[in-house]
């Protein structure tokens, strides 16, 4: 087998690596301010100024770089979410604050990113699915914090539970891009408390109805 070369004390595998997440930087600069009807081979190459040829490398059309983008901002999210939590005060609001804030911040401080998430994600048969599946993923995130913080977890899942948990995500992303679209005339820290104010009331709700 022949050993992969190192240059400048980079290995290959880290070199493939670079060159997939500047790909991937430059499929959100031209995605999240342009649309993805302007994502282009030569114009992604040119962004990330590389050879046509590491794209090929990395993927095999411009549907996986868009899934591959959205799978990104996802990982982004729940890291961001996930350590909020852990270094939130352990009360229901405080936590669901922290949460919220994170999760905000993360689609907002950069606004390429929830175009992309909230918007863009739509434009396909095949991104839907993956939003949908991405979306599940984050509800059964939600169930399973809520369930361990309130302590009223079951042997098997619970699916009142798992309703809820669907809804306020789901909700959530409805809120969030009517927000984003100026059909919602509140601040950040507006839409931020009345979001922390549902999943409050619906999570204290759940957990009485269980204990």
């Amino acid at each position: 087998m022949t050993a992969q070369r190192t240059y400048g004390g980079i290995s290959a595998p880290e070199r493939r690596a670079q060159r997939r997440a500047a790909l991937l930087e430059a499929a959100l600069e031209i995605v999240g301010t342009t649309g993805s009807a302007k994502l282009t081979v030569s114009g992604l190459c040119a962004l990330a100024g590389l050879n046509e040829r590491y794209y090929y490398e990395n993927f095999d059309s411009l549907d996986a770089v868009l899934a591959a983008l959205l799978d990104r901002i996802a990982e982004e999210l729940a890291v961001a979410i996930l350590a909020a939590v852990r270094a939130a005060a352990p009360n229901a609001r405080t936590s669901a604050q922290a949460a919220i804030t994170a999760g905000v911040h993360v689609l907002t401080d950069d606004p390429r990113k929830a175009k992309v998430a909230l918007i863009v994600s739509m434009a396909t048969p095949a991104l839907r699915a993956r939003t949908t599946s991405t979306v599940r993923k984050f509800s059964r995130m939600v169930a399973t914090e809520g369930i361990e913080f309130y302590r009223v977890g079951t042997a098997t899942p619970d699916p009142v539970i798992d309703f809820r948990a669907m809804y306020l995500v789901g909700g959530l992303i409805q809120t969030l891009t009517a927000w984003l679209q100026g059909d919602l005339n509140l601040s950040r820290d507006e839409l931020i408390e009345h979001t922390v104010d549902v999943f409050v009331l619906l999570g204290e709700d759940s957990a009485s109805k269980l204990r």
